[in-house]
C-alpha cells in the first residue's frame, strides 16, 4: 500500500509536469500545481522531490500510474501484442502532451551525464510496466531484451513526437510504426536465432547482468 505522501505525490505529479511547461522543474510548478488541485502547498512541498531530475522522475512515475490505471484487462484483451504496446505507447504520449514543452526541458536534464544512472532506470521501469499491462510473463533472457527494445522505441518516438508539428501528429504516427514493424522482424529472427542452444547462456548472463551486476 502506497504511503500518503505517495499518493498525493502521485495525484499532483501529471499537474506538476504541465505547470512545469511554464516555471520550470521547480518549487513553483509544485505550487501552482497545488493550487490547480486545491491541495495545501505545504503539504505538496513536503510530498514532492525538490530537485529537478526527481520531480521529472515523479512525473514519469505518474505518467506510467495513468497508463496502468487506463488499460484495464477487458480494455486490452482484444488487442494483438503489437497493438498493445502501441496502443500503450501513443496514451503516453497523449498523457504527456500538456506539459509538452516540459518533456523537452526533461530528456535535456535527464541527459546529463550525471543523470543518466536515473535516466536508464525511469525507462527500464516504464517499459517493463508497459511489457506487463501488454501481457508478457517472460523469465528467461526474453525479459530483458524485450524491455531494452522497448525502451529504445519509446525513446526515439518521444523524440520524434517533441518535434512533430503535424496535425494529429501523423509524422510521429508513422515513425512509431515503422520502428514497430523493424521490431517485429527482428522478434521474428530473434525466435529463430535463440533456438540454436549454444548461443543462449552467454546471453542470459549479459542481460542478467544488466539487472544484476557483479559486485
Amino acid at each position: 500500500m502506497p504511503t500518503p505522501l505517495e499518493t498525493l505525490r502521485l495525484k499532483l505529479a501529471l499537474a506538476v509536469g504541465q505547470n512545469a511547461a511554464f516555471d520550470g522543474w521547480n518549487h513553483k510548478a509544485v505550487t501552482s500545481a497545488a493550487a490547480d488541485l486545491g491541495i495545501d502547498p505545504a503539504q505538496a512541498q513536503i510530498a514532492f522531490p525538490k530537485d529537478a531530475p526527481h520531480m521529472i522522475d515523479a512525473w514519469i512515475e505518474g505518467v506510467d500510474a495513468a497508463m496502468e490505471a487506463h488499460f484495464t484487462p477487458e480494455r486490452i484483451a482484444s488487442l494483438k501484442v503489437r497493438e498493445r504496446i502501441r496502443a500503450l505507447i501513443w496514451y503516453r504520449l497523449e498523457t504527456m502532451a500538456p506539459a509538452r514543452e516540459a518533456a523537452r526541458s526533461a530528456l535535456s536534464i535527464l541527459a546529463m551525464p550525471q543523470n543518466i544512472p536515473l535516466a536508464l532506470r525511469i525507462g527500464w521501469r516504464s517499459a517493463d510496466i508497459m511489457w506487463r499491462l501488454a501481457g508478457d510473463t517472460a523469465t528467461d533472457y526474453n525479459h530483458y531484451s524485450k524491455r531494452l527494445i522497448l525502451s529504445g522505441v519509446y525513446g526515439s518516438t518521444l523524440l520524434a513526437w517533441l518535434d512533430d508539428q503535424t496535425e494529429g501528429w501523423t509524422e510521429t504516427s508513422a515513425f512509431l510504426d515503422r520502428r514497430l514493424a523493424g521490431v517485429m522482424k527482428f522478434e521474428k529472427w530473434k525466435a529463430s536465432w535463440s533456438g540454436n542452444e549454444l548461443h543462449r547462456p552467454s546471453i542470459t548472463r549479459f542481460l542478467g547482468r544488466l539487472r544484476y551486476p557483479a559486485k
